[in-house]
């Protein structure tokens, strides 16, 4: 849930995640998101990624970032694919995967409480 965390904290839109386990083997799970603009797309990515580092994962490879229509982080057993709302229309992942089983996002606790 940390790429779900990380690209909630950059305002992604329609965030989902796909459990891809009992329909392929080349990857665990998805995490789909949309961004507005070409900068949203961007600072989603640069989130993820932050995050995910912390954490002590690093992407194999990323691909699609100077354009930011269509952003694909590979990190092995999960893929986050950021699109544009165009490019999210046009590749339909959702749609293509969608035997996939949706995995419901716990909505996110609270902060921490200021003392």
């Amino acid at each position: 849930m940390s790429a779900v965390r990380a690209a909630e904290s950059k305002k992604a839109a329609d965030i989902r995640v796909l459990d891809l386990r009992e329909i392929t083997s080349f990857a665990d799970y998805f995490v789909l998101c949309t961004g507005a603009n070409q900068r949203q797309i961007q600072a989603i990515a640069d989130e993820v990624a932050l995050e995910l580092k912390r954490r002590g994962e690093r992407a194999i490879s990323i691909e699609g970032y100077e354009n930011a229509e269509w952003v694909l982080m590979d990190y092995g057993d999960l893929l986050v694919h950021v699109f544009s709302g165009n490019a999210r229309s046009f590749y339909d992942l959702d749609r293509l995967w969608r035997h996939a089983k949706a995995l419901e996002i716990p909505a996110a606790g609270p902060g921490p409480r200021a003392s």
